[in-house]
């Protein structure tokens, strides 16, 4: 059986946009690589919950003459070999959107806009294309790395698996800050923030599948922070923060986090490393046990994917142009290399079709 990838690139070297490829879900080779649909710097992925269509931040600081990013929504064809049909693209109201997320419901989507310091919410029109903007939310503050946290920084827009809250990681603050998702798919303008620790600069955010822990990624600190999280309230209560890297390494920085679909083990990626930190998860503590750090076969994984089934893990390798396999032992969560390998240039977004 074979499923679909997308990829999700920076097209200011080789790239032309989104790459799609086919992945054999029983030897993990991947193959009929081809180019999907032509955009800028498509470099987050997230497909509607009906899988019909897939929707691309363009992580630039300028469209239609304003200092802004924008969001391109695409239908997916039944030509086979995943292409994709665009439908349009709309303003992000922020520059370099770098994430986005969309509602259970499939009727907004969520974008974190790095440089504009904005979370804005839009419309998802029945036929899979953008509407209206019903949310421009701008962040205000910082933190105590005057380099990278001068201003506030959103990096991920994550839904919980209730649907009732929206956390957004801001690099720029050190915070998660908190909304309500309404029935109407906007969210509201009360926000509640939880504080990491000063100079952390959290990036993206994984919800254990049971929807009782929130685990956090910080990008500057090289670390992953466990909270305890109340569905009713969205209300977070840390527990731990574990390193992404051996002792004593201190270079680089974190990217992707996410949790296994057995919600058994995590998984966080080490730009600079070049690795995957794979931990074991506890369902009633809610701790991390850190089982191995797997180097990538590649440079600068800015992410990977996990197909829906938690047996393969695919490494995007964004510097040497690559994607790498490995296989997930269902038992232990370690990682083992496969022979599956494809160049793409600059991949910095994988998304597996199911």
């Amino acid at each position: 059986m074979k499923r679909t990838i997308f990829i999700g690139t920076y097209t200011n070297g080789k790239s032309e946009g989104i790459y799609s490829c086919r992945f054999d879900l029983e030897t993990g080779v991947l193959d009929q690589y081809r180019l999907a649909a032509k955009t800028p710097s498509p470099s987050f992925l997230a497909l509607h919950p009906n899988k019909k269509f897939l929707y691309a931040v363009n992580e630039t600081q300028e469209y239609d003459g304003a200092k802004s990013g924008s969001v391109t929504s695409f239908a997916i064809t039944d030509a086979p070999g995943g292409v994709l049909r665009k439908l349009n693209t709309v303003s992000a109201h922020g520059a370099s959107p770098c994430h986005l997320a969309i509602s259970p419901k499939g009727n907004s989507l969520i974008t974190a806009n790095y440089h504009g310091g904005t979370v804005c919410v839009l419309e998802l029109k029945a036929d899979g294309s953008l509407g209206k903007t019903l949310n421009t939310i701008v962040h205000e503050g910082s933190s105590v790395n005057k380099r990278r946290q001068e201003a506030p920084h959103p990096h991920a827009a994550v839904i919980d698996p209730a649907g009732k809250f929206v956390l957004v990681a801001d690099l720029g603050k050190d915070t998660i800050e908190r909304y309500r998702l309404e029935a109407s798919g906007e969210l509201s303008l009360e926000k509640t923030s939880t504080k990491v620790a000063p100079g952390a600069g959290p990036r993206h955010i994984a919800f254990h599948p049971g929807g009782k822990f929130v685990y956090v990624i910080t990008e500057l600190s090289r670390t992953v922070t466990a909270f305890a999280y109340a569905p009713d309230t969205g209300m977070l209560t840390e527990i731990q923060t574990i390193s992404t890297v051996p002792d004593g390494w201190k270079k680089g920085s974190t990217a992707e986090l996410f949790a296994h679909p057995s919600g058994k083990f995590l998984y966080g990626s080490n730009r600079g490393h070049d690795s995957i930190a794979c931990y074991r998860l506890d369902a009633t503590s809610g701790k991390l046990t850190l089982i191995e750090i797997e180097k990538t076969g590649g440079t600068t994984p800015r992410s990977f994917g996990l197909d829906p089934d938690g047996k393969f893990l695919i490494a995007a390798n964004q510097s040497s142009g690559d994607l790498h396999v490995f296989a997930i032992d269902q038992e232990t969560g370690a990682l083992e290399p496969r022979e599956g390998r494809i160049e793409v240039p600059a991949p910095v977004c994988v998304v597996v079709l199911d």
